[in-house]
């Protein structure tokens, strides 16, 4: 049995992570007898959107408390896990990649990565296990590996700019369909649009299986 470690921003596609992406993952995870972990960062949300309105409220929210919405309670911080525990580790996107565990959103290719984010992905990295990055959540690993010297072949589907922001970072990007994974086998790295293109939750269904089911394959 596969140890995975599923990090999620928040709840909610426009400040968290996306609740579709991370649903799809623990299902597909499941459905294949993995050992799941959810985790998040106890760390605050760069803001909350109003999903309804789709605009940004003056609430103030904590990612690990909201994380635990989709994990209905059973999750774990970040900064208490250790790569040591696992075999691979997967990232739903949703604007939490971009906003709270680093600030792509903001600032593009000049991101900066929330030092225990970093520091989990460099140990998993460091250790050999695999890592699985679903819409947005490429950035944030191009990022971050850019900044070891690693240049992974990565996917956030074909939009031209996020591709650019991905190669400036150190990232190799490839475009890829909705339903597509892009491997990266050396450095045991699997990647696929989702919501970057998807116009359908089960054409996104179809991406993250085939995701899950290469990332249990490399771990």
């Amino acid at each position: 049995m596969k140890k995975v470690a599923v990090v999620l921003s928040g709840c909610g596609v426009f400040d968290g992570a996306e609740i579709h992406e991370a649903v799809l993952t623990l299902l597909a995870l499941d459905r294949r007898d993995a050992e799941i972990t959810i985790v998040a960062a106890d760390i605050p949300q760069m803001h909350v959107v109003n999903h309804l309105a789709g605009e940004p409220s003056a609430d103030s929210r904590n990612v690990l408390v909201e994380s635990a919405r989709i994990a209905r309670g059973d999750i774990r911080n970040l900064a208490s896990v250790n790569a040591a525990e696992f075999d691979a580790a997967v990232f739903p996107g949703g604007f939490g990649v971009a906003k709270n565990l680093c600030d792509f959103a903001v600032k593009g290719s000049d991101c900066d990565v929330n030092p225990q984010v970093e520091h989990f992905i460099h140990d998993m990295l460091d250790a050999r296990k695999a890592l699985g990055f679903i819409c947005i959540a490429p950035a944030l690993m191009a990022r971050v590996a850019g900044r070891k010297g690693l240049h992974p072949r990565l996917t956030i589907g074909t939009d031209p700019e996020t591709a650019a922001a991905v190669g400036a970072m150190g990232g190799t990007h490839v475009n890829a369909e909705v339903n597509e994974v892009v491997v990266d086998e050396g450095l045991r790295i699997v990647s696929t649009p989702a919501y970057m293109l998807g116009q359908r939750i089960s054409e996104v269904a179809d991406g993250i299986d085939n995701l899950v089911q290469k990332l249990l394959e490399l771990a």
